[in-house]
């Protein structure tokens, strides 16, 4: 079993680490091979019928040329007790998961539960004045009381800041990181990220030996945003990684949270232009995020919000259930997203989203965005 399971993961590697193969075109490869294992045993000539597959792509999964540096990775798992997610796993982020773009395969160190109930995102500046650690203090002691799970970066700033108020206030934390788990980027944080270990975890979609390089960094925030319920941005300049997560939390349609700050400070001017242009709803306590996010007392364990909905919808097709499992994740979304996660085209899903909507199970929103009663 257990070297069954390794060369199963060998292949989920080796998928990953395919140059010029971006998780929509991996996902697409399984779906058109029926598995990981089937893309490798496929001849170079049916791999060229597959969409998007040319032939340096063809080349490299035909040879298995990337088997070596696979198995130099399992060595790497196995010798540190990092956990692999792949896509089709249950233990994946599954809010992640209905992501048009989420990565394919995850590496993640700790303790954590990645589908916990309430997860929420604070991302802010690297140059984190007085005021906005005090907020994200005040922010996350208050939440400790929804048990919420904490999520950023371990960046400068305000997301080291996230990090360490959540092990303060007792909060699971998690660090999304921008290379692999062979190091910790910035050194200087390397003692908050093995206390969250402890309490949380570490996770990445990058193998061991990736360096810190710029574009990753972009890249890991759509994990950021795509993981959490909310993302809450507390100081933010004009410019810069945490309106870049704002942006793609709201591509997600993932609720967003803006801190206000003075009209003259450089390091507000994100927070308070996300707000003007409705991009985020303005928050000054805990208690907005509650009631924004519907997480009043008296809807506070884990499990009801789901188990509720599945009781109440037992007759649905499996079309219907197919799109009750996203939207239950993604509370509300839009036409464009659905049709993306479903694969679905749009004549069929505006079938089955009028079928619901007549047997009272969705309603319609303003911008066509649909949202389960």
């Amino acid at each position: 079993m257990i070297m069954k399971t390794t060369e199963e993961l060998k292949f989920r590697i080796a998928l990953s680490l395919l140059p010029n193969v971006g998780p929509v075109i991996a996902r697409n490869l399984v779906s058109y091979c029926g598995s990981v294992e089937a893309i490798f045993k496929q001849k170079k000539r049916a791999l060229l019928k597959i969409p998007e597959i040319g032939p340096k792509t063809a080349e490299k999964i035909a040879t298995h040329e990337l088997f070596t540096r696979a198995d130099q990775e399992i060595e790497f798992i196995l010798k540190h007790k990092i956990q692999p997610l792949f896509y089709l796993d249950e233990n994946y982020p599954q809010r992640l998961k209905h992501c048009y773009d989420a990565p394919i395969l995850l590496y993640f160190k700790g303790n954590a539960d990645l589908n916990k109930s309430r997860m929420i995102a604070m991302v802010g500046t690297r140059n984190a004045t007085d005021y906005g650690k005090t907020v994200t203090d005040k922010l996350l002691e208050e939440l400790a009381l929804l048990d919420v799970t904490v999520i950023s970066g371990l960046a400068y700033g305000i997301d080291i800041h996230s990090h360490r108020a959540a092990l303060k206030f007792g909060l699971s934390t998690i660090a999304v990181m921008a290379h692999g788990l062979d190091r910790i980027y910035p050194g200087q944080h390397r003692a908050t990220a093995a206390k969250m270990i402890e309490q949380g975890g570490l996770l990445t979609e990058y193998p061991s030996c990736t360096n810190p390089d710029r574009e990753n960094f972009p890249s890991r925030n759509r994990i950021i945003a795509g993981i959490c319920d909310a993302v809450i941005v507390v100081e933010a300049a004009k410019k810069g990684g945490a309106l870049i997560t704002a942006d793609i939390a709201h591509s997600y349609s993932r609720d967003v949270f803006a801190v206000p700050g003075r009209l003259d400070d450089p390091y507000s001017e994100g927070c308070n232009k996300l707000v003007r242009i409705n991009r985020a709803a303005l928050i000054t306590s805990a208690a907005d995020v509650t009631y924004l996010m519907g997480w009043e007392k008296g809807n506070n364990t884990d499990s009801s919000p789901k188990m509720v909905q599945k009781k109440l919808f037992v007759d649905l097709t499996a079309e219907e259930e197919e799109l009750v499992k996203i939207l239950e994740l993604t509370p509300k979304a839009d036409i464009d997203l659905l049709s993306m996660q479903l694969q679905w085209p749009f004549s069929k899903l505006s079938s089955v989203l009028l079928g619901m909507e007549m047997k009272g199970l969705l309603k319609t929103l303003p911008g066509k965005m649909y949202q389960l009663l």
